[in-house]
Formats: structure tokens, sequence, C-alpha cells
């Protein structure tokens, strides 16, 4: 049986992806801190034979006994209430923890799926996104600590493939949405979807004209899936090319919640992406893949979770912190 180590497993991709690969029959290692995971999202999991948990902060050495086939590295704040309050931990995650996961595979002989993002790409300048473009990135801006966070971590996944012959993929995620996605961790859909379901006005930024592209879950599963199995080494963009404004999309959310409440302006943040889209030929030619889920059933599935959780949940936005 092949044994795979997922790290950040209890938050949102990575439950997902712990749920994956015990379907695909693998023994799953799942590893987390909690700064901002949550083990609701992996409780289904832990009477299965075939699943482990281990609590532990990967910026330390990280030792698993036994061997390893796979290591997929997912922990890292991704949303940018996280991120902008704990930056010194978002560096570190993807700069020791990413050199401590390195080194681990090459100890074990793993082969190691890093999880880039299309943040690497910054406000671009080119539309849509390839994975040819360098990307327009403020080093020194509030979202530097997460964009720079990411390009290094690419880097540093490069030289150990380069340098020590790592098995090594890099993927690069754009918009995901889904069930365990945390409703105030500040990334658009969810905050809408809470701001509805609180009885909230909608909160746009801007004027609502910047656009996004919005990936359902299951469909970015199997893109890792793909991209892992493949013997690409390379970065490849795995998202959704469908692109919409944030007010038309704040407009669906209204719809679909019917909410009666009214989309309201605030001033745009600093270094804000006017853009996001995929380019996704190589995804297309490499991996024979491509996004299947309509995003008016994925928003629909992702509502209805959303519905079900508590008045505790739909408050909570708090998170641990780490030196």
């Amino acid at each position: 049986m092949n044994r795979v180590l997922i790290t950040g497993a209890a938050g949102f991709l990575g439950s997902h992806l712990c749920d994956r690969f015990i379907k695909e029959g693998m023994h799953v290692i799942a590893m987390d801190n909690l700064i901002t995971g949550d083990l609701k999202n992996i409780e289904h999991l832990t009477k299965h034979k075939d699943f482990e948990f281990i609590l532990h902060d990967i910026c330390k050495f990280i030792d698993v006994p036994g061997n390893i086939d796979y290591i997929l590295h997912f922990a890292s704040p991704a949303s940018p209430i996280d991120y902008l309050k704990i930056p010194i931990q978002t560096l570190k995650v993807s700069s020791l923890g990413t050199h401590n996961v390195l080194g681990f595979a090459k100890v074990k002989k793993a082969r190691v799926l890093v999880a880039s993002t299309s943040e690497v790409y910054g406000d671009p300048h080119v539309h849509p996104q390839p994975e040819e473009y360098w990307g327009h990135v403020n080093t020194v801006g509030p979202r530097g600590c997460y964009d720079e966070a990411k390009r290094f971590m690419e880097a540093l996944t490069m030289a150990y493939h380069n340098t020590h012959n790592i098995e090594t993929r890099i993927i690069r995620i754009f918009n995901t949405y889904g069930p365990r996605m945390r409703l105030n961790d500040g990334r658009v859909l969810p905050a809408f979807i809470g701001q509805a379901l609180r009885g909230e006005d909608l909160t746009m930024f801007g004027d609502g004209s910047q656009t996004r592209s919005f990936c359902y879950v299951d469909d970015l599963v199997e893109g890792i899936y793909r991209l892992l199995m493949s013997d690409y080494h390379l970065p490849v963009n795995i998202g959704n090319p469908e692109e919409i404004s944030i007010k038309d999309f704040g407009e669906e959310i209204l719809k679909l919640t019917g909410a009666k409440q009214k989309l309201i302006s605030k001033p745009l943040p600093k270094d804000d992406p006017k853009q996001r889209q995929p380019d996704i030929t190589l995804a297309k030619k490499l991996l024979g893949w491509e996004p299947k889920v309509k995003r008016a059933e994925g928003l629909k599935i992702t509502f209805d979770y959303f519905k079900g959780l508590s008045k505790d949940d739909l408050n909570r936005t708090e998170h641990r912190q780490f030196a």
C-alpha cells in the first residue's frame, strides 16, 4: 500500500485531499499544526484504518517512521485575513516548512507536490495568466508575505529538483471553493455567503469590476491528483478559466441565497489583483484536465453546506497564534 503525507491536512483543500487519497486506497498521514486548520474537517476520517493524524508544525524537523511514497505540501495560511494577521508565520511555512518537507522527501525518496498559487502572478499585466508569465508582485506591500513566500517556495522546490534529483511537482492554484471553507477568512466567496446568511450587506471592494475565476474543489483535487501522477516537474495552472466580475458574482450570490440585502462598496485594498484568470492550455494538453462542475452547481452545494453550520461557526473568526 502506498503511503502519502499531506501537510495542512486539516485545512479546506488538505481535508479534501485526504478524502481523495483514502478513496485511492492509500494510507494517509495527515499533518497540521491547526494554526488555521480545523479538526472538524477530518473528523469523519479518524476511525478509518488507513488514516492517521499528527499534530506538528512543519517549520520544525519532520520525522515520520516507515516508507513515504508521496508528499502533498499544502500547509500555509491562504486567506487575506490570515496572512495579513500572521505574515511571519506565512513566510516561515513556505520557506522553513518547505525546506523541511523537501529534505524529508529526499530522505524518504518520495515524490512531492507543492501547492503554489495564482498569487505568484501578483496584479498581472498579462491576461489570462500562462505559466510562462513571471508576474508583477510588490515585495514590500501587504500581500508580499504571501506572494513572495509562494514564489520562494517554487524556487526552493526547483533547486531541490535540480540539485538532488528529487521528484517534484508544482501546482499553481486559482480561486477554489466548496464545502469546508471558513466563512470569515476574507476570501470573496465565503465572505459574500457569510454576509448573506447573517443578514448583512455584501461588501465588494472598489467598483466590483475586478475579476476572479472560481474552481469547484472536486475539480481542483482531480487536477492535483493527475499532476502528482504525471512526470512533469514545472509549474502547472489548475483553475477554472470562466471569469466573472466581483459585482456580477455578488449579484449571483444574492440571487442564490434569496437575500434582500444589497452590494455596498469599500475602498480597494492595496495591490488587490484587478484580473485573475488561468490559462489552462498546459493542463489540458499535459493532464487531459479541465473543470467539469459548473459554477451554479458548485455554488448550490457550497451554499447548502454553509446553511448547515451553527451560529457560532457563522460568526467565528479566530485563529491560533504561533511564533
